[in-house]
């Protein structure tokens, strides 16, 4: 290791030893990488075909305008949409990183954290999404003899080919493309969209001076702007830390992706694209972009299956690591990154049931009943904070073409979050858990 990189990384530490309690947030790269999709091109898509709309909302001569009717002619049938990839249609591996702040009129990508790391694969074939959220503490080995750090220190080393490489050798798969979205991206976006309606699962009061972080929200239903959405997202007095909030912020992105089909959103596109010139770094084309728009059109909320990299937090001096299960990690990528396929012929399932406190005995014994009549034990049964609702797999034999055929055997099950964590924290040996509505 030569003298430059020895100064980098003690850098970095004493950075890191500054600044451990600042945090950023799942949603900081996929909230902005959804509403920059999935809003703007998915929502464009929409509507692509209504040249009316087109030419009332951005004008006839316009680059949008015109750039969506060539996109449009492709996909005049959209039951039977054809999407030609340039990379074709074999899986993608996009890497997507949020990075924090290095100071005010510092450089926005020079020397930064990855405070956010996701991994998303998608499958042009069956038209779906898989994301993995990687803890930004997690203690790997970076390359090129830059020794043991937190996983988060690999862009503020070497950049973006060192934070790829340290992510594609950890994890043992290839990234195709990467999307970098700058910490302040995420508020100016939300000013664009004049707040975002979200409920907060219990009251959140802290203050950081030093760190310019103020929380101040009650429970319950609210339309936060964006310093509160700010607050929200980076508020981490949970039991779990950083684990606990990605939980309720892969929740808020479910919710909030519904949100960018709604065809209020394409008024405020102008704003949001302008926010992407500036705070969005990417390797993608254009063209590539529109195209992933076409595949994200057709997926299905419900089958977007999502997993945190399994593991246990460790503490060494003032540097708070997570370490990373082997085996566990393993199957999580096998199954959300490589789509290992399970043959099963297990016929019973066994599962706990967990209810916000505010639930009926009446409700928790019908669903019990229903569960048991298509040949699932319910092996215990008890209270939770949260108030989101989910499907959490615990067992590879719990696969979403089960949770598919469960759904229309239990309507009740439908739009809840279909999560994968092989460590099970709410029962032993249980296939899986179910988290009722708070309602």
């Amino acid at each position: 290791m030569n003298e430059t990189q020895d100064k980098m990384i003690n850098d970095y530490l004493e950075k890191e030893k500054q600044n451990r309690n600042e945090q950023s947030s799942f949603v900081k790269t996929l909230v902005f990488m959804i509403i920059i999709f999935a809003g703007v091109l998915l929502g464009i898509f929409l509507f692509a075909d209504n040249k009316e709309f087109l030419v009332d909302e951005f004008g006839e001569d316009s680059f949008i305008t015109k750039l969506f009717e060539n996109l449009s002619e492709h996909n005049i049938n959209k039951e039977h949409a054809e999407f030609t990839l340039p990379f074709g249609p074999r899986k993608q591996n996009i890497l997507l990183l949020g990075v924090d702040s290095n100071g005010e009129d510092a450089d926005l990508w020079e020397g930064t954290r990855t405070d956010t790391i996701v991994l998303l694969n998608i499958d042009p074939k069956t038209r779906s999404l898989n994301a993995i959220s990687i803890p930004r503490d997690s203690k790997v080995y970076l390359p090129h003899n830059a020794g043991i750090q937190k996983i988060n220190a690999a862009h503020a080393i070497g950049g973006i080919d060192m934070t790829v490489k340290t992510i594609e050798d950890t994890l043992g798969v290839h990234i195709d493309r990467y999307i970098m979205v700058h910490d302040e991206a995420v508020r100016k976006i939300v000013e664009a969209l004049g707040g975002i309606d979200i409920y907060v699962e219990k009251n959140m009061h802290y203050n950081d001076y030093a760190g310019k972080l103020h929380v101040n929200l009650t429970k319950g239903e609210h339309h936060l702007n964006a310093d509160e959405v700010v607050g929200y997202l980076r508020f981490r007095h949970d039991a779990m830390g950083d684990i606990g909030r990605t939980q309720r912020q892969q929740w808020f992105l479910r919710g909030l992706l519904q949100d960018m089909q709604k065809p209020q959103t394409i008024a405020k596109i102008p704003q949001i694209l302008s926010v992407a010139k500036k705070y969005v770094k990417t390797d993608m084309s254009l063209y590539e972009m529109s195209q992933y728009a076409a595949v994200a059109k057709h997926f299905d909320i419900d089958s977007i299956e999502i997993a945190t990299l399994p593991g246990a937090p460790n503490k060494k001096g003032y540097i708070s690591y997570w370490i990373l299960d082997p085996e566990k990690t393993q199957e999580v990528v096998n199954r959300l990154i490589y789509r290992e396929k399970v043959r099963s012929d297990k016929v019973q399932y066994s599962a706990s049931l967990m209810y916000p406190t505010n639930t009926s005995d009446a409700s928790v014994k019908e669903l019990t009943q229903l569960l048991e009549a298509n040949n699932i034990s319910v092996k215990c049964t008890g209270h939770i904070n949260s108030i989101h609702s989910q499907f959490i797999a615990h067992s590879k034999d719990v696969t979403p073409e089960y949770y598919k055929w469960l759904k229309k055997k239990i309507p009740e099950l439908k739009s809840k979050q279909f999560v994968y964590d092989p460590t099970n924290y709410y029962c032993s040996d249980t296939d899986f858990t179910l988290i009722m509505d708070k309602n």
